[in-house]
């Protein structure tokens, strides 16, 4: 790749990163200033995940149809800041779930196309995303860290506006990225969608990844709280955030040889397992600084590797055409569904037992994330995609 493609594809994932840094760690305690309800709360965080089920299947459909992924990709990012406005107007409960709604279709749809013009323009050297998405994490540290000083002095009406200003500098980005997902010669699907899915190992995939999202619903709607109703400070929390995506730039830096050594499988199950053992701590030790901290360091394999090896099986398994529908799917299934069922189910359960229990559940379903990643594994048939990416 170019340096200055590197850069024009590097920055778009900063803002997008940027402004979910100012929004899922803050929107919460922001709710609540504004008087809402736990279970309002979950609602709301919930409808926002919720439009991933939908949004980027449709774009993603539209794209792959059309060709024009990157025009796809600037449309959208222009109407998700102009939508958010909507949701700094919206004045009450109702209002702001549908605005939010709006607001979502759009925010929640450029990510995946991007993904896939990004795996496209590496082509067979795919194994080297990480290197690229780092400036995402880097884009949430920017912003998460920065706030959580600025709210610790300062109230929280401000969030919106800020949100507001990283979505217009990610439309601004797209202006200068071009599509050349084609220049590496992509190959043409070889299936329909249809049968990909009919894949045992692709379901076991799909379906550890929906376990996988929806055991961090309790983390990104109410960490922050819960951490304040543990009596840490808001900018100790900020803290807490960043020091969780700095673990996560630094797999990053490195889990392309990873993949290399000990495959995308492999690195998938390992992350499940020690996704469990995050929430358990979170579940029953958080009010000891040292274990909550060592817990934030795992978010280096709760997202780090567990989506960069994602990343790669979806890649696999969706070639050429279906590129653009395979990040549709991954997205709408684990983000989507899976963040909108874990935000939801955490909201009533924090509603009504409190924040442990919450993460006990999130616990639970990234057990169950392990085990449909296990079976997933054992019907791959094939062993490139055990010891070595790419496959051949």
């Amino acid at each position: 790749m170019k340096r200055s493609s590197y850069w024009k594809i590097s920055g778009f994932y900063f803002f997008y990163f940027a402004s979910l840094g100012a929004f899922m760690p803050y929107w919460g305690p922001y709710l609540r200033e504004q008087g809402f309800a736990p279970d309002q709360i979950g609602v709301l965080m919930a409808v926002v995940l919720g439009t991933k089920i939908i949004a980027p299947n449709v774009w993603g459909w539209l794209a792959d149809y059309t060709g024009k992924r990157t025009g796809i990709i600037r449309l959208g990012a222009m109407l998700a800041a102009l939508l958010f406005l909507g949701v700094m107007l919206a004045p009450g409960y109702l209002w702001l779930a549908a605005a939010l709604a709006f607001f979502g279709f759009f925010w929640n749809a450029v990510l995946p196309q991007f993904e896939a013009t990004t795996l496209g323009t590496l082509g067979d050297e795919s194994y080297l995303y990480s290197r690229i998405r780092l400036w995402g994490s880097v884009g949430f540290i920017f912003s998460v860290a920065g706030l959580g000083e600025v709210f610790e002095r300062f109230d929280m009406e401000p969030l919106p506006w800020v949100v507001l200003a990283l979505l217009a500098g990610l439309y601004l980005n797209t202006l200068l990225v071009r599509d050349v997902s084609e220049e590496n010669g992509e190959e043409k699907p070889v299936s329909s969608v249809k049968n990909v899915l009919r894949h045992p190992a692709v379901q076991g995939l799909l379906l550890a990844c929906f376990f996988m999202q929806a055991s961090h619903g309790p983390y990104y709607t109410f960490f922050t709280v819960y951490l304040e109703d543990f009596g840490y400070s808001r900018s100790a929390a900020g803290l807490l955030w960043a020091l969780g995506v700095a673990a996560e730039v630094g797999v990053f830096l490195v889990v392309h040889r990873w993949l290399l050594w000990f495959g995308a499988w492999r690195l998938l199950l390992a992350a499940l397992l020690l996704t469990v053992l995050r929430w358990a701590v979170v579940a029953t030790l958080a009010e000891n600084p040292a274990f909550i901290t060592a817990s934030q360091t795992l978010h280096a394999a709760s997202y780090g590797v567990f989506h960069a090896a994602a990343i790669q099986l979806i890649f696999h398994y969706f070639p050429g055409d279906l590129r653009g529908r395979g990040q549709a799917l991954y997205s709408s299934l684990s983000f989507g569904l899976g963040g909108a069922a874990g935000s939801l189910a955490s909201g009533y359960l924090w509603a009504a037992l409190g924040g442990p229990p919450a993460f006990g559940l999130a616990a639970a379903l990234a057990a169950a994330g392990f085990v449909a990643a296990l079976a997933g594994m054992r019907f791959s048939g094939n062993s490139a995609l055990l010891k070595a990416v790419p496959p051949e």
